[in-house]
C-alpha cells in the first residue's frame, strides 16, 4: 500500500509516499481501508519532532474514515464491511496517512450512510476536542455564553456548532474576513480578534460562562478579565510561547476554574465519536472542508494548515 512517512524529523519536505506493506491488526484492532483522513496541526508537532514517535520512519495521521477490512482477535464491535471513523491514531502508533491502517477498536465508532467519510474525517479528532472541552470539562448549559477564541479554525468551528445545539449563546472571534462564515455556524456575535477593545466588547456582550481558548496561555488574563463569576476555561492546543497572568487576583474573586486539556486523554473517544456522528447525521455539527489533497500532496497540506488562513478543514483523500 501507500503511505506518507518521514524518515527524519523536518518541515514539510520530509514527508515521501512509500509503498510499504499492508499493516496486520493486532488483538483489539481493526484494519480500516482508508477513504478519508484529515489534516491537524497536532499531526506536524510530531513530523516536526517536538512530539515523539516510537521509531522512524513514521506515518502520521490522527484521523480516519472508512471501511472495516479485518478484524483482529477480540473485536467484537465492528465486522468487514462496516463504516467507521476513529481518531487518536499517530500517538504512539502509526497513523491515517496510508491507504490502509490499523486502530484501536475503542478509537473508532460506526458511521452512519448519511455521514460522508471526508466529514467524519474532519469531525473526528476537533469534534472529540470540542466535546471534551464543552461537555465533559466544562458542563456547559443551555443559556450560558461561551466565547471560542479562533473561531473559524479546526477546533473553533465545531465547538461554536456544538455549543449552539447544545442551547448556550456563541462569542467567537475571528479575522474580518471569515467573519461572515463563522456567523453561519451559529455564533451570535463575531468579533475580530485584533481590535483594541476586544475585552470591552465581550464584556458589553454579557461576559463570558464558558471560554475555549485555542491559544492556551496567550489570552490567560484576558480570559480572567472577561469572565463572569464561576466561569470555566478550557485551554486547548500548542502556543505557550508568550503571555500569562498580570492580575491572578481576579481568578480568585470571580471563582474561575482553568482547565488545560488534550483530546488524547479522553475517557472513551469512541463513545463521544458516536454521538458527534449522530449529530453529524442530523446536520446539528458540520465540518467545513476547506480543500481536500491526495497523498503526494500532504507536505503541503501541512504546511497549509500552520500557515493559511481559512475556515474549517484540509483533508487528504488516499
Amino acid at each position: 500500500m501507500r503511505a506518507v512517512r518521514f524518515h527524519e524529523h523536518g518541515g514539510p519536505e520530509v514527508l515521501t509516499v512509500d509503498e510499504v506493506d499492508d499493516p496486520v491488526p493486532d488483538h483489539g484492532q481493526v484494519l480500516v481501508d482508508v477513504e478519508a483522513a484529515a489534516v491537524n496541526p497536532v499531526d506536524t508537532y510530531f513530523r516536526e519532532g517536538e512530539y515523539s514517535v516510537p521509531h522512524l520512519p513514521f506515518i502520521g495521521g490522527s484521523d480516519v474514515a472508512g471501511t472495516v477490512a479485518a478484524v483482529g482477535d477480540g473485536v467484537e464491535a465492528f465486522a468487514v464491511g462496516d463504516r467507521v471513523f476513529g481518531t487518536g491514531l499517530g500517538n504512539g502508533m502509526p497513523g491515517s496517512y496510508a491507504e490502509r491502517v490499523a486502530a484501536p477498536a475503542d478509537v473508532l465508532a460506526h458511521l452512519p450512510e448519511e455521514v460522508a467519510f471526508d466529514d467524519a474525517a474532519a469531525l473526528a479528532l476537533v469534534g472529540t476536542t470540542a466535546w471534551q472541552g464543552l461537555v465533559h470539562h466544562a458542563g456547559t448549559e443551555p443559556a450560558e455564553t461561551v466565547l471560542v477564541h479562533g473561531g473559524s479554525g479546526g477546533v473553533g468551528h465545531v465547538a461554536i456548532q456544538l455549543a449552539e445545539t447544545m442551547g448556550a449563546r456563541v462569542l467567537a472571534t475571528a479575522s474580518p474576513e471569515h467573519a461572515d462564515e463563522v456567523d453561519a455556524l451559529g455564533a451570535s456575535e463575531v468579533l475580530d480578534y485584533a481590535r483594541d477593545d476586544l475585552a470591552e466588547a465581550v464584556a458589553d456582550a454579557g461576559g463570558a460562562d464558558v471560554i475555549v481558548d485555542l491559544h492556551m496561555d496567550r489570552y490567560l488574563q484576558f480570559n480572567a478579565d472577561v469572565a463572569n463569576v464561576g466561569a470555566r476555561v478550557i485551554g486547548i492546543g500548542n502556543d505557550t510561547s508568550s503571555g500569562g497572568f498580570d492580575d491572578i487576583g481576579v481568578t480568585k474573586g470571580k471563582e474561575i476554574r482553568y482547565q488545560f486539556m488534550s483530546m488524547y486523554n479522553a475517557d472513551d473517544i469512541g463513545a463521544v465519536l458516536t454521538r458527534l456522528a449522530d449529530l453529524c447525521a442530523r446536520d446539528e455539527v458540520s465540518p467545513v472542508i476547506h480543500e481536500t489533497y491526495d497523498l503526494e500532496a500532504t507536505g503541503e497540506a501541512q504546511r497549509a494548515v500552520l500557515e493559511d488562513s481559512f475556515v474549517g478543514k484540509l483533508v487528504l483523500t488516499p
